[in-house]
């Protein structure tokens, strides 16, 4: 009776209604309330941070709305099955310096978001196939400082986004290249093997990658045995410029001797110890392939193996499977032949054919370097260089011609034309000529004199007159000038002399 004077004086607004357990415990009748930030973790909008705690186990009121989990630098060794089903939006996760030995195939159920994984310097001895077989989005996959010893061949096979996977400073001995290069990997741009115990490398294997594969595979500070094939590939690589060889240039080394485990030298350094080596012939240059703009393109791939499924890799990097893509622009056909219906000029760049036999067997078989360009008018007879040649070549001729080859010259006017006072054929020369009359004296310096025929009337209220100071024409020939023979006359015109009155 007291329990319930005291509930009728509760607000009627409270949503909370209790129930009454033997007199002495209440329970929530409703469901609970959104669990708040644990003890021992700090928490923000979409952040959830438990680092350094000493946690032994996974927290268990976790917010829904995290989408960072930072449980680095703990003591936790293993991870309970469907513990991230509280966290819907989670993108990155961080257990790095943990005791965490092995994973079960639950541990990362409903992370199908989870793009950023850090498990670094755990205990974890091997990357089994379940371990983040889940994890269809993981773009960023940190396994350095632990101890694996051993990697599955289809431990990253579901992993399609995957493109930088950091296994240095493990126990590997070997690594199966060929997994990378299969079916859902070719994102793949960072593949950190680096210091670890690679023994030997499987040269041919690595050269058949892609490019974009082999110019992020980081192979230094491992006791690979000194070979030929080893020291011509990281040659090439360097000469390529791949990342994975210009940024550890001294950091690749190979062991002499199996027997003498310090037996290390540093292989491009000191490359005058391989100058025997003699090196194999380059890899096949992509074959080129021009196509014009409009005109459907066509790529065969080579049919030598049999029953083996085809596949392209685009110039951006993509796959495309028979029957093509998603929008039929691109077809592959069963017998490895790749059809575009109208090539355009984003379609050039290299094609990768890629003939898989088994899911162990990848081979590449051909690259085509594609160079879409615009068709040329079919009236166009000559180059354009050619043209602009030619038409140099007349125009300087036609110059030459005006400058040395006068159409009339003097003489020819002189023996022609009726008679005339002696210094009319010297006053016609004259004319835009840069020499000075005949009739200046020696004592005129010489300069340029350029004498213009005016008119030789000038119209006044309807009637013409003689202009001042003209000289007389000839009777016989009006329209030849006469010159006056003193030196005040033409050859003054223009000149720098003073002119003395």
């Amino acid at each position: 009776l007291r329990w319930l004077s005291i509930l009728s004086t509760l607000d009627s607004s409270s949503a909370l209604m209790y129930s009454v357990s033997g007199g002495r415990t209440l329970r929530p009748a409703r469901p609970a309330p959104p669990r708040g930030c644990p003890p021992a973790c700090i928490c923000t909008s979409d952040v959830l941070s438990c680092s350094r705690q000493t946690l032994q186990r996974v927290p268990h009121a976790l917010p829904p709305t995290a989408t960072t989990l930072d449980l680095s630098h703990n003591a936790l060794s293993r991870l309970q099955d469907g513990w991230l089903a509280a966290l819907p939006h989670l993108e990155a996760l961080h257990v790095g310096h943990n005791h965490i030995a092995e994973l079960s195939p639950r541990s990362f159920h409903n992370a199908s978001r989870l793009r950023h994984l850090d498990m670094s310097s755990n205990r974890l001895r091997a990357v089994e196939t379940h371990y983040f077989e889940e994890l269809v989005s993981l773009e960023e996959l940190l396994l350095y400082n632990n101890r694996i010893a051993r990697v599955d061949e289809n431990a990253f096979a579901r992993l399609s986004g995957l493109r930088k996977v950091y296994l240095s400073w493990n126990n590997l001995t070997s690594f199966p290249f060929h997994a990378v290069q299969g079916l859902g990997n070719f994102s793949l741009r960072t593949l950190d093997l680096s210091s670890n115990r690679l023994h030997n490398l499987p040269v041919e294997e690595l050269a058949a990658l892609p490019e974009h594969i082999r110019n992020g595979l980081y192979l230094h500070n491992n006791p690979v045995r000194c070979s030929c094939p080893l020291y011509l590939m990281l040659q090439h690589w360097r000469q390529r410029g791949f990342s994975s060889v210009r940024d550890f240039f001294e950091e690749h080394t190979c062991k002499v001797s199996d027997a003498v485990p310090r037996s290390l030298i540093k292989l491009l350094k000191y490359s005058h110890l391989f100058e025997n080596c003699s090196a194999e012939p380059d890899p096949a240059q992509p074959i080129p392939f021009p196509v014009t703009v409009g005109r459907v393109l066509l790529l065969a791939c080579n049919a030598s193996l049999p029953h083996a499924a085809y596949m392209w890799i685009l110039p951006h990097h993509e796959p495309v499977r028979p029957p093509g893509n998603a929008n039929r622009s691109v077809e592959v056909f069963h017998n490895g032949s790749l059809r575009i219906a109208a090539a355009r000029p984003w379609h050039s760049g290299i094609y990768v054919c890629l003939a898989i036999s088994g899911p162990r067997n990848v081979s590449r078989l051909c690259e085509v370097n594609v160079t879409v360009h615009y068709s040329k008018p079919d009236g166009e007879a000559f180059s354009t260089g050619l043209t602009t040649l030619l038409g140099c070549i007349v125009s300087l001729l036609l110059v030459l011609v005006y400058l040395f080859v006068t159409p009339c010259r003097c003489p020819p006017c002189c023996r022609t034309a009726p008679p005339s006072p002696p210094q009319e054929c010297s006053a016609q020369s004259s004319i835009l000529s840069t020499t000075p009359p005949a009739t200046d004296g020696p004592s005129r310096r010489a300069s340029k004199h350029v004498a213009f025929l005016e008119p030789a009337r000038e119209a006044l209220d309807g009637k013409e007159r003689p202009v001042p100071g003209e000289a007389l024409t000839d009777s016989r020939h009006p329209k030849v000038l006469q010159l006056r023979s003193d030196t005040e006359s033409i050859s003054s015109v223009f000149s720098d002399t003073p002119i003395v009155s």
